[in-house]
């Protein structure tokens, strides 16, 4: 076994912005001794950890009810990672060596119980593809939307961590056509080249309802909202009778700079859902195992099989972490932002 470091690194909240988005000076990076296990607990060296938007919202206050606790000053900050186990106690059910995935990341090293911890189960051909977001975006399609053969899908916020699964697992489930929304005419062009959209409309190149109406003039039968906001009133005004609408994300509140990340408001036509016979519903595949477990299993076909891929952007060291956690909340980045230690 290599000799352990008596240090680590982390990185810290350092301070809440006074306007705006948080931007590097907000954090830093802190050098600590590195953590000793209790007796019932696994240390892991981390090797790759989630950039989240909800950081945003934990940043700002947090929500009532959330899982997760808001983040103060001081804080380190946390999300899903994968890891090695360096050491665990007897019956554990871990080695030395296992590659586990648990929610102590922006650390290199984590002790933590181990219930908290789950053993990579070998489905997928590379370790960093359990960071994929896809569980939400197919949990989505398949319970929240039940999207049929032939559907025409919109999701909005198609270039984010879940869009650009969402789009790819869509037309694997027999969507006929698949619009997505995005920030930028660059991204918009490798969600059609890339990512299994048929087209795409872009944010601030004119209203979104008129983007909407020419890229599917027959309208919307499914609708997969990260977004919020005019995304959202422009598919409820491009929806179908008996369209299905699943929101799994708030992007447009969480990521505005005039707020604090922790409310999203919409203003939405209630004749227009009630007309329309749209079903409207929040979705989150957080905790639910048996999703969890079919998406991997699905997963890891398509991956071999070469019918899906996970776009990601690896970030090398923990000192680039603050950096690609502003350019993640500033739409630089397309698929799910990974820091690689």
């Amino acid at each position: 076994m290599l000799e352990l470091p008596r240090t680590h690194r982390e990185v810290r909240l350092a301070g809440k912005p006074a306007d705006g988005l948080p931007r590097p000076e907000h954090f830093e990076i802190v050098e600590v001794a590195l953590p000793a296990p209790g007796a019932d607990e696994v240390l892991v060296r981390n090797r790759f950890f989630h950039v989240f938007a909800a950081l945003r919202t934990l940043i700002g206050g947090g929500l009532d009810g959330a899982p997760f606790p808001p983040l103060h000053p001081g804080d380190t900050l946390f999300g899903a990672a994968i890891g090695e186990v360096v050491s665990a106690p007897e019956g554990a059910g871990f080695e030395p060596g296992d590659l586990v995935s648990h929610w102590l990341g922006w650390r290199e090293y984590a002790t933590l119980p181990a219930g908290q911890c789950t053993a990579l189960p070998g489905t997928l051909p590379d370790p960093v593809a359990y960071l994929a977001q896809g569980a939400t975006a197919y949990g989505a399609l398949t319970r929240g939307a039940d999207v049929r053969p032939g559907d025409t899908v919109f999701v909005s916020g198609g270039a984010g961590s879940v869009g650009s699964m969402a789009g790819q697992i869509a037309r694997l489930l027999g969507a006929g056509r698949v619009i997505g929304s995005t920030g930028s005419r660059e991204k918009g062009d490798r969600l059609v080249s890339e990512l299994g959209y048929d087209a795409a409309v872009i944010r601030g190149a004119g209203p979104i309802a008129d983007q909407l109406a020419e890229a599917a003039p027959d309208g919307l039968d499914v609708v997969l909202d990260n977004v919020g906001g005019e995304d959202l009133q422009a598919a409820v005004t491009a929806a179908r009778t008996g369209a299905r609408l699943v929101l799994v994300g708030a992007l447009s509140g969480q990521l505005s700079p005039s707020g604090r990340g922790t409310t999203s408001p919409v203003e939405l036509d209630s004749y227009m859902l009630i007309g329309k016979q749209i079903t409207l519903r929040g979705y989150s595949a957080g905790g639910d195992e048996q999703i969890r477990s079919e998406w991997l299993d699905r997963f890891g076909g398509w991956l071999r099989s070469g019918e899906i891929t996970f776009p990601y952007v690896g970030v090398p060291g923990i000192d680039a972490a603050p950096q690609a956690l502003h350019d993640m909340m500033n739409g630089r980045h397309l698929g799910t932002v990974v820091v690689a230690l």
